[in-house]
């Protein structure tokens, strides 16, 4: 709201880095609707002499007017910097200008003036500030104070400050609104300037040595009016005054605009790159040039480069396949969807522009496209009408390179009413798309490299099977938030004789690919060590000194479980890791299992204990890395107490449990770890469908191993298994009855979703497959157990050896 100036006050001069500021809104007709005080004292008419007048009347600026908005000279002035007719369609843009008026009794005045656009509610159309320029004279009224030590000294930076007509009642929304019309301006700096003008009671107009305000966001020089000799029109971004003993200010607008340009790709450069997300990065590059380089911009880039794969290989051609990754507009909503819609994929035709920009590599200017450009333009795409988008219009387009590899391209256009680009613009957005493309390049590099770590994680990781003998399991890896997204977490299940399940968990300290390749290390030596039936605390101890021999990094923490269906018993040892919550079936309680816990892996020295823990059918098991239940500044036992609540929630099934267990853990803030979780719900094996026989060194016990498997299948009712049951089970025992020592030979059936036969004997040396020759009457029992049955293998111990084999079992038996 404008206050004007309390009565009995005298006219004030710049006094503290301030002069008295006009303010005059125009209204879409070219009428003054609003015409403040410091406008009466400048241009020397009264308010109700002004409102209602065309603005052109009144003051120097119809220039800044759109072309059907009125404006007429103004007494006797110079319009040195009036905008020429043909740029007069330009009103939808910041403008700004000076001139020197004179009326009746006054002297002669250098007015500089700013004319801003304004959108929403009301008759407004433009904003008008105007001041004495006289007054920023350093060699009479009005001086500066301001020092700028690092600043050109003949070089002095003006902001203005204001209020608007009365609708801001306030001071705090007249502080919201003026950053909107001055963008440099932030909200403390605005918030100071309405205080000023409050309190002063006019507007007033602050110049200083730091401040830069951007009048005129787009760029070109206007044609003087011929014949009439003037002075240089002021320059994109803030209006410059050289302090000089003169009483006319000198703009230099060819300094200027350079200077603005450079400025404008600084602050580009500074908003593009703040991420190396591709997706992110796109959208900063797009956005950076609409609306102040251009009112459209269009981002294409080759599928190899927005697939993440390697550096494009050769000069793209016509059937390189183009992506367009992004576009910005300031036209309406939707306008561009149908035409050239975001993710579409297109190879460009030879006789087009654009085809011209992507091979040669060099930016393409078409100041105004003609109608015979755009039909000829439009007329090479099959099935899209270009024309009523790009006809009138100026088209620059800049490759994206990196490394004279051209990755994409830049289609920038500007409206009809804007100036075209010119040779000058070429060179500034060839200079954005040359930065752009360096910015781009390094995302796709870390997008290219996070994609092969992942790779190698994902092939660390197994496939594990979701039903185990007497157990369901279920997991899940979550990558962590930072540092390439890659870590040492790892989960595995490995089948073990005896219808056994291990289940391991285990994270290599650090991230990176160094402790994914120890994971894959560690992950297969607890493999190996696993079917070699060694006990948890012995497996941890093997572990531990293979640690320490690969290299004092080796640090890492696991958890090694071994569950027995048959016995309902999980045999566990810890080396430092969170420890695990086991989810009771009888009530549906979780409580976290108090374990002996030793040391990380590749410590040294520490011993290890296994503990037993007695379960039930139905009960579950879960195992997960710190990044699930720790975060940076909470205690890890409030996030085990999240980690048993979650798990006891009920669920359908496995997958939704360990689904409901990161909805509720992994919403935590501060999660920057990777995270590994494995959950086994431990079913147990009925005795019913368990049975066992011991068998005496005797080659007649074959033919009594056979008789028995058949009656037991029978008594399963597992009529269709019988057959080939008794010819592998034949080979087994035949095998151990040549190769066992002395004792006896054990067999073992367990009916689950398959049926698992094995046969143990006193003979540590494994069993192996052997290549018989036609005329051998031995080596070919294992060769027919491998071909009949759906899985087989061996294990060793000290004490001897289990060979076994699953046969699967029809559906209609179970």
């Amino acid at each position: 709201m404008d206050r004007g100036i309390p009565p009995g006050l005298p006219r004030p001069l710049a006094a503290a880095g301030r002069v008295p500021l006009a303010v005059v809104v125009v209204d879409g007709d070219g009428l003054v609707s609003h015409w403040s005080t410091g406008a009466r004292r400048l241009f020397g008419r009264a308010r109700e002499d002004a409102v209602g007048r065309p603005a052109g009347d009144l003051m120097p600026v119809a220039g800044a007017l759109a072309e059907n908005e009125h404006g007429v000279a103004h007494g006797a002035y110079d319009t040195y910097d009036e905008l020429g007719p043909e740029l007069h369609a330009r009103g939808s843009y910041p403008t700004a200008g000076w001139a020197k008026v004179s009326g009746t009794g006054r002297d002669r005045l250098d007015v500089l003036w700013w004319a801003y656009p304004l959108v929403g509610p009301g008759p407004g159309r433009h904003l008008i500030l105007a001041a004495d320029a006289g007054q920023f004279r350093t060699d009479g009224e009005g001086e500066s104070d301001g020092k700028g030590e690092d600043e050109d000294p003949d070089i002095l930076r003006i902001a203005p400050g204001f209020a608007l007509h009365t609708e801001f009642q306030d001071a705090d929304a007249l502080a919201r609104r003026l950053p909107d019309i001055l963008p440099n301006m932030g909200p403390a700096e605005s918030g100071r300037i309405v205080a000023q003008v409050l309190e002063l009671g006019y507007p007033v107009l602050e110049f200083s040595h730091h401040d830069r305000v951007p009048v005129t966001p787009d760029w070109g020089v206007p044609r003087r009016a011929a014949g009439r000799q003037s002075a240089p029109e002021p320059s994109v971004g803030a209006a410059r005054l050289r302090r000089e003993p003169v009483p006319r200010p000198r703009l230099d607008l060819e300094y200027a605009a350079v200077r603005e340009r450079l400025e404008f790709l600084n602050e580009v450069s500074g908003r593009i790159g703040t991420s190396l997300d591709l997706a992110r990065t796109i959208r900063e590059v797009t956005s950076a040039a609409v609306p102040r380089f251009a009112d459209f911009a269009g981002t294409h880039l080759r599928a190899a480069v927005l697939a993440g794969e390697g550096f494009p290989d050769g000069p793209p051609d016509v059937t390189t396949v183009w992506h367009r990754v992004w576009v910005e507009h300031t036209d309406e909503p939707g306008r561009w969807d149908d035409t050239v819609p975001v993710g579409e994929a297109i190879s460009f035709p030879v006789h087009t522009p654009f085809f011209q920009c992507m091979v040669t590599g060099e930016p393409v200017l078409i100041p105004r496209l003609s109608e015979e450009d755009g039909d000829r333009i439009s007329g090479e795409f099959e099935k899209r009408d270009l024309r009523p988008l790009i006809n009138n219009r100026s088209l620059l387009l800049v490759p994206l390179k990196a490394r004279d590899v051209v990755l994409g391209f830049m289609v920038l256009l500007r409206r009809p009413d804007r100036e075209p680009f010119d040779d000058m613009d070429r060179t500034t957005g060839a200079e954005l798309a040359a930065r752009a493309g360096l910015v781009l390049d390094n995302a796709r590099m870390y997008t290219y490299q996070e994609q092969v770590a992942e790779t190698l994680q994902d092939s660390m990781l197994p496939q594990v099977t979701p039903r185990m003998a007497g157990c369901d399991i279920a997991t899940r890896y979550l990558p962590g938030t930072q540092l390439g997204r890659i870590g040492g977490d790892w989960f595995d299940a490995v089948k073990l004789p005896g219808s056994r399940t291990a289940l391991i968990v285990g994270d290599v300290m650090g991230h990176g690919l160094n402790s994914a390749a120890m994971m894959g290390q560690l992950r297969t030596a607890v493999q190996t060590m696993a079917t070699m039936e060694m006990p948890p605390a012995q497996l941890l101890r093997n572990l531990d000194d293979l640690a320490q021999r690969l290299g004092e990094l080796y640090l890492a923490t696991c958890l090694y479980a071994v569950y027995d269906p048959i016995h309902s018993e999980l045999q566990i040892a810890n080396a430092g890791h969170v420890p695990p919550v086991l989810v009771r079936a009888e009530d549906g309680s979780g409580e976290v299992l108090d374990l002996p816990t030793g040391a990380p892996i590749g410590v040294g020295g520490v011993a290890f204990e296994t503990a037993i823990v007695r379960v039930r059918p139905g009960d579950r098991l879960v195992l997960c890395t710190d990044g699930l239940v720790e975060v940076r500044g909470e205690d890890i036992g409030d996030g085990l107490a999240a980690l048993c609540a979650s798990a006891a929630h009920p669920a359908a099934s496995m997958d939704d449990a360990c689904d409901t267990i990161i909805r509720a853990l992994n919403t935590r803030g501060g999660r920057k770890d990777d995270v590994a979780l494995l959950m086994a719900r431990l079913n147990g094996i009925p005795d019913e469908n368990v049975a066992e026989y011991k068998l005496a060194l005797d080659p007649r016990e074959v033919a009594r191993a056979r008789r028995l498997v058949r009656g037991r299948l029978l008594d399963w009712e597992l009529p269709d298994a019988v057959e080939t049951a008794e010819l592998l089970v034949s080979e087994l025992v035949t095998n151990a009855m040549n190769h066992a020592r002395s004792g006896r030979v054990g067999l073992r059936l367990v009916r689950t979703d398959a049926l698992l036969c094995e046969v143990m004997d006193d003979e540590p040396a494994p069993a192996a497959l052997l290549d018989a020759g036609r005329d051998d009457e031995f080596g070919r029992g294992l060769r027919v157990v491998s071909s009949l049955a759906r899985e087989w293998g061996a294990s060793t111990t000290a004490l001897g050896k289990t060979v076994w084999f699953e046969q699967a079992l029809a559906r209609k038996a179970r």
